[in-house]
């Protein structure tokens, strides 16, 4: 198989910059399709590492948070999340799928992975949940707030477990829809 040409990679990248910010822009617009703007995002960024492209996928990441951020009017608190962890997430699962071999040290990533998942989880709750979608007024918030850490380590490490499982089968499901595409 030949190497893809530098304008067959840039050209990917763009489009799923351009899917990608574009979902971002509508959810930060429209505060119910937040969460679902993150997953179309995650997966349009999913689409240059399916050929390979690190750098390209890096960089669609930095255009997608830089283009959503001159779109959503300078306003970063809606690209908290996504700028922490949800937008890195599919290049750290591309690295730690193509560099880790050994049963023990993928173990060892997975629970720095989940550590990063709860602290970035933490900061988007001090800065874009609380204020922002005024979850003080909700009736499980003084729940929350007396067993935070509690439930924020726990139950949060239990569902990263299954969003990285998750991330794992998109990113194979996404690579076979481009072999495909691309026969």
């Amino acid at each position: 198989m030949k190497k893809s040409s530098k304008s067959y990679q840039i050209a990917l990248a763009a489009i799923s910059c351009a899917f990608a910010a574009g979902a971002l822009t509508l959810g930060s617009y429209v505060d119910v399709l937040l969460g679902a703007a993150y997953v179309v995002a995650l997966i349009a960024l999913m689409v240059p590492l399916a050929e390979n492209f690190v750098w390209g996928d890096a960089l669609c990441y930095l255009a997608t948070l830089f283009l959503t951020f001159l779109f959503c009017g300078f306003s970063f608190l809606y690209l908290v999340p996504f700028a922490v962890f949800f937008g890195l997430h599919p290049l750290a699962n591309y690295l730690q799928k193509r560099f880790v071999k050994k049963k023990p040290l993928f173990f060892v990533i997975e629970a720095v992975k989940a550590a990063w998942f709860d602290l970035s989880m933490w900061l988007s709750f001090r800065l874009v949940f609380v204020p922002v979608f005024g979850l003080t007024e909700a009736f499980w918030y003084p729940f929350a707030e007396k067993y935070f850490f509690l439930v924020l380590f726990l139950g949060g490490t239990v569902f990263f477990a299954l969003y990285d499982a998750l991330v794992f089968y998109a990113q194979r499901c996404v690579n076979a829809v481009l072999r495909r595409i691309r026969k």
